[in-house]
């Protein structure tokens, strides 16, 4: 496997960057994951501008265009022969010193890895997950945005620890007024009376690439979708409940908090959700190769 680092194409064993990294001693840096099905890479131009966004939000300026960016993303695919493919692309501060100050780091670092990813076994698509409601309240906006998808990820991480730690897999996550924002990793959206409700953005989430196009596929199919606050009350009397995200795709809920939602089976609505994003996955995405059809 060969991965990018600065314009280099490096074998996985040979792929290194320096102690003195800010994205390692700091967490200093933003990244993507992104998925590419059958030969297309699903919504690249939204994550590459969501990558940019990130990055002037903490003021890293990326020392390549997101045309170029692209064609790196697209060129290490190709070189890995990859079709069907999760590619995480990461832009640290770069090489400093053991202090803080960003302007020690004159260069950002960009890496590109390819590989597979499986987030969850099938029969959690099939069957519903089960998710609890965390301790860890997701990061204050005002203090690190959640809508910056940094590499200092350890909001998320402590979150995910005590998921693990009670037996489930994905964890809910409220802000510090108590209300839902979204999962360690995944968005979350309920239904209830055929109506589709998910976090507003000002509440305190990361806004997904797989959220948006939910809310979108959801209004094709005629449903209403609701972006607005909501508490756990509503998720325990919702009809159905499911997660988005980029690894996770869309994958139901059918426990939160050891109460059962709706029947306790994955939704009509959620199951339909479901077949239409795999299939917009296939044409909703940037051609790895340009004679692709």
């Amino acid at each position: 496997m060969l991965v990018y680092i600065d314009g280099k194409f490096m074998a996985q064993a040979e792929a290194k960057i320096s102690v003195f990294d800010h994205g390692l001693l700091y967490g200093d840096g933003v990244f993507e994951g992104i998925r590419s099905y059958r030969g297309r890479v699903f919504k690249l131009d939204e994550h590459l501008q969501r990558l940019y966004d990130s990055a002037k939000a903490i003021m890293l300026e990326i020392p390549l265009s997101i045309e170029e960016m692209q064609a790196a993303v697209l060129e290490t695919l190709r070189r890995n022969n990859l079709y069907d493919a999760y590619i995480r692309l990461i832009v640290t501060r770069g090489v400093g010193d053991l202090g803080l100050d960003p302007d020690k780091c004159p260069v950002p670092t960009i890496i590109i890895i390819t590989d597979k990813i499986t987030l969850y076994p099938q029969h959690f698509y099939e069957e519903g997950l089960e998710i609890a409601t965390v301790s860890t309240r997701r990061n204050y906006s005002e203090a690190i945005s959640p809508r910056i998808k940094s590499l200092n990820y350890l909001n998320n991480i402590l979150a995910k620890i005590e998921g693990k730690q009670a037996g489930v897999v994905e964890v809910l996550m409220l802000n510090a007024e108590g209300y839902v924002v979204e999962c360690s990793g995944d968005n979350v959206f309920f239904i209830r009376n055929d109506v589709v409700v998910t976090p507003p953005t000002y509440v305190g989430i990361l806004e997904g690439v797989t959220r948006n196009v939910v809310i979108n596929l959801a209004r094709e199919l005629g449903l209403t979708v609701e972006e607005r606050v909501f508490t756990r009350h509503d998720l325990y009397i919702a009809d159905e409940c499911f997660l988005t995200g980029t690894a996770a795709e869309v994958i139901p809920v059918v426990k939160i908090d050891r109460r059962v939602i709706g029947s306790g089976q994955p939704g009509t609505v959620t199951q339909k959700l479901i077949a239409e994003f795999r299939s917009a996955t296939g044409v909703l995405g940037t051609p790895i190769y340009p004679d692709s059809t």
